[in-house]
């Protein structure tokens, strides 16, 4: 009776494990900590995702998720991408640019970076990437 109770619980506790990492992001643990500051649907199949912790591009250094899904919100396999943070010339300040040093992520076509924003203000976000599709597009983002 006793082996009996000890395989059910390990039974179930098995179960439990299975089904969680079968419903489970199958991403690093931090994309479930990011939130979206903005995206842009570049074609129907394909909608790139910046977000950070917060929601919100800082002033400042900060970490950040740069993700790119199909029409049906799945990873799309991207197998490089580039991050840049532009801010043109204005007056007698010149143009910036702050690059984010990418890396891949356990999840096909999820990279993750930081980048170091210098100052507040209107941004534009670079991105060219490379794998089953391949493209160059900007995102507007606002630094705070």
């Amino acid at each position: 009776m006793k082996n009996k109770g000890i395989i059910i619980g390990l039974t179930i506790l098995l179960s439990v494990i299975v089904l969680a990492s079968a419903c489970g992001s199958g991403g690093d643990a931090t994309l479930a900590d990011m939130k979206k500051i903005s995206d842009k649907k570049v074609s129907d199949q394909l909608t790139i995702t910046l977000s950070n912790s917060d929601g919100k591009l800082k002033n400042g250094t900060q970490d950040l998720m740069l993700t790119f899904t199909d029409g049906c919100g799945k990873p799309v396999d991207i197998s490089a991408a580039a991050l840049n943070f532009n801010m043109p010339a204005m007056g007698t300040m010149s143009e910036m640019n702050q690059a984010s040093k990418l890396s891949t992520t356990s999840t096909a076509g999820q990279f993750k970076g930081s980048v170091d924003i210098s100052m507040a203000g209107e941004w534009t976000a670079q991105i060219s990437y490379e794998g089953k599709e391949t493209g160059k597009t900007t995102i507007p983002v606002t630094a705070y």
